[in-house]
């Protein structure tokens, strides 16, 4: 199945879904709450009708779950050998400060592991994008694709940490701390929404700990492209990868670092 995607398809889609946010992130705009009290705006509903859409036309054999979406029952999704998970507007908060900060997150899963990503910043026109043992790349405005690598931190030297936004809390805080003892020089790099795991993998930062609740249509697509920099993505207590389309959508705490 994975050679029968054509990753230039999801790429359009996913740019096509950014210009469909940009229409309204230059305009003014309303938000509402969900009821888990997360924010939605328009350009979110607008890209997860481009995003479904263009899958549904060009896979239509792969059934979908996106944030947008109403979730099927763990009872019909357990049976699915592959499925899309989408988060069409990654980082609404990051969009509703007008930082900069969003993507746009589509990824392919195989049984519970993420096997393809595509991530679109529409802001800076940058899209990243993996396939399982293909290495990752970034393609900035329309361009050439350049390989990227993830950094792994090495003791004695300025290490880099991304601390999200909106997301800093006390566990986050006790690693950054452990960290300073740890390294010469800790430097905190702020980002919002999967943006940090790209960054990451092109080698900005050297450690992302996620020390708070993410969804997995938030990390899917980004998590692909920080493995096939170099980089892990693995729950601390266990160091075991994340996996995908469980029974609770939820995803356990974790840490994206290169090791060596």
């Amino acid at each position: 199945m994975l050679d029968q995607i054509d990753i230039k398809v999801l790429q359009d889609i996913a740019v096509r879904a950014g210009k469909a946010i940009l229409e309204i992130y230059d305009q003014p705009f309303e938000v509402e709450t969900k009821d888990d009290k997360s924010p939605l705006t328009a350009a979110d509903k607008a890209s997860n009708e481009v995003i479904i859409e263009g899958l549904e036309k060009h896979y239509s054999s792969i059934p979908i779950i996106s944030e947008e979406n109403k979730q099927l029952d763990y009872d019909t999704r357990k049976n699915w050998e592959y499925c899309w998970m989408v988060d069409p507007l990654d980082g609404t908060k990051e969009f509703i400060k007008k930082n900069g900060e969003f993507t746009v997150n589509i990824a392919l899963i195989h049984n519970n592991e993420s096997v393809l990503g595509v991530v679109y910043v529409p802001v800076k026109k940058a899209l990243y994008y993996a396939i399982k043992g293909q290495g990752a790349y970034k393609i900035t405005d329309g361009g050439e694709p350049e390989k990227i690598n993830a950094k792994a931190a090495q003791e004695g030297e300025i290490v880099r940490i991304f601390a999200s936004r909106s997301h800093l809390n006390e566990d986050t805080q006790i690693f950054i701390n452990e960290c300073k003892e740890k390294y010469a020089d800790v430097e905190l790099v702020a980002a919002g929404s999967s943006l940090k795991f790209c960054l990451l993998a092109e080698g900005i930062a050297h450690i992302y700990p996620r020390f708070a609740p993410t969804m997995e249509w938030d990390t899917a697509a980004a998590h692909i492209v920080a493995t096939e920099s170099g980089a892990s993505v693995t729950i601390p207590e266990s160091g075991e990868a994340l996996n995908y389309n469980k029974e609770n959508l939820l995803n356990p705490y974790f840490l994206v670092q290169r090791l060596s």
